[in-house]
């Protein structure tokens, strides 16, 4: 092999050419950067997020790969399950769809739990729905990669974020080694990115002081994409129960 020539094997491992992928959060930041790099490598994609069907399509036209988009709550079984059944089967999926409120003030004699609820349902019910639906043909084909949201607050308890998004991120955590026993015999792997706080719409409002993070910055999306198209690659085969912290040495474990 010539100085000049590429390791095949090495570029193999992230061609994505065979993949057929499911991404949802689609319109979100991190989505969005993980649709773009993916369909960089050659995967088939199809795009979902709860945005109105119009956005979904502005952001498809502009990624390359994306064969079908679909706007999808994901904490409804029967919605995804049957999101699933039209565009499947999938080999992988990528689940950035997530809701972080900042307004939840959980110490007033006023809190209710309508907000927790509902982190709770898109954090953790939706991967839930999400891997029921997409595992079972994986573990049948004996090939597939499912890469989950988690978060540094799944961790820390949270930088700036309250206790729902927190317990929710820790869910997720739980969640992606509880798949992963289950899917791991099968050549099914199920990993997860626990992300430090990244400059996207969800983050806007959140306060943050990056004076006090060891980059003093905020983390990109493309940052993230780049983790989740790697546990999405046939170059993850033997990565398997892991969550993938990738927050600037913010959280060091």
């Amino acid at each position: 092999m010539s100085q000049s020539s590429p390791n095949t094997q090495s570029v193999a491992a992230f061609d994505m050419s065979g993949t057929r992928m499911l991404i949802t959060g689609a319109a979100g930041g991190i989505g969005q950067a993980t649709a773009k790099l993916c369909g960089q490598l050659g995967a088939t994609i199809v795009l979902s997020d709860f945005v109105e069907s119009s956005r979904l399509d502005e952001i498809a036209n502009q990624i390359k790969g994306v064969v079908a988009t679909e706007r999808c709550d994901v904490t409804k079984r029967d919605a995804v399950e049957a999101m699933v059944k039209r565009h499947g089967p999938f080999t992988a999926l990528a689940d950035t769809a997530g809701v972080c409120p900042y307004d939840d003030d959980w110490m007033s004699p006023d809190w209710n739990e309508t907000a927790f609820q509902k982190v709770i349902q898109v954090n953790v019910l939706g991967p839930i729905n999400l891997a029921r639906a997409v595992m079972p043909g994986m573990i049948e084909r004996k090939y597939g990669r499912i890469a989950l949201c988690g978060s540094i607050a799944g961790w820390a308890g949270g930088l700036r974020a309250g206790p729902h998004y927190a317990a929710s991120k820790g869910g997720v955590h739980a969640l992606v080694r509880w798949l992963a026993q289950r899917a791991t015999p099968h050549n099914v792997t199920v990993n997860g990115v626990a992300p430090g706080p990244i400059e996207t719409g969800m983050t806007a409002t959140g306060g943050y002081d990056v004076s006090k993070y060891p980059m003093k910055r905020m983390g990109q999306p493309e940052e993230i994409a780049s983790m989740l198209t790697y546990l999405c690659s046939p170059g993850a085969g033997f990565v398997a129960g892991a969550i993938m912290d990738v927050n600037g040495g913010t959280l060091l474990r």
